[in-house]
């Protein structure tokens, strides 16, 4: 891709952020997104050629402009399954508030449309994945409770660390960030490690 292209990319991804992330849910139209990027309807979609290809690439975008790798790196190369458990819940619980503003935006947009539900659950199966990864961890340490199978223990651990989830401890509930982490951690310990591990 020549520069010229990744540049105007970048733009398009810039703008339709901006977008999200100014509470412009109800009307993140292709038009408005080619408007705040400075060019045409036409060559947005040269790059974009269905909105859902542009709200899916936006939220990737914004994980690579947040480095989400660098953070899920201490999650990754842990040691044990315990410590990776850990690890993403701090990775993915302190990343939360960061790309809140954007993901309100996906929330608020997902169930009358179609493409914003597909962007969302894009995300959220990566996160899903995350998960899984750290129960896969637990399970080949002998340190996931007997109570659980992989999958199950996937969709545990996938809930607790839901943005709604979030959302409600430290907003309705008024949890600081820090007590939202410790608490989330401790109650995945209790739910998800064997009695063995857990004393």
């Amino acid at each position: 891709m020549s520069s010229e292209k990744i540049e105007t990319r970048e733009k398009i991804l810039n703008a339709a952020l901006k977008q999200l992330e100014a509470g412009h849910a109800a009307s993140v139209r292709m038009s408005d997104i080619a408007k705040q990027a400075g060019i045409s309807r036409q060559a947005l979609y040269l790059h974009f050629p269905a909105r859902v290809e542009l709200l899916i690439a936006t939220a990737r975008y914004l994980d690579e402009v947040k480095d989400i790798d660098a953070r899920l790196a201490k999650s990754r190369t842990a040691a044990t399954g315990v410590e990776r458990l850990g690890a993403f819940i701090e990775a993915w619980g302190n990343y939360i508030p960061e790309i809140y503003g954007v993901g309100q935006a996906f929330l608020a947009m997902k169930d009358t449309d179609e493409a914003a539900a597909v962007a969302w659950e894009d995300r959220m199966q990566a996160v899903r994945h995350g998960c899984n990864a750290a129960v896969k961890a637990l399970k080949a340490d002998g340190a996931l409770s007997r109570d659980h199978s992989i999958k199950q223990a996937t969709d545990i651990l996938w809930t607790m660390l839901s943005v709604r989830n979030w959302e409600q401890l430290t907003g309705a509930c008024g949890w600081s960030q820090r007590r939202y982490i410790e608490t989330t951690k401790l109650l995945a310990a209790r739910i998800l490690l064997n009695d063995d591990i857990c004393k």
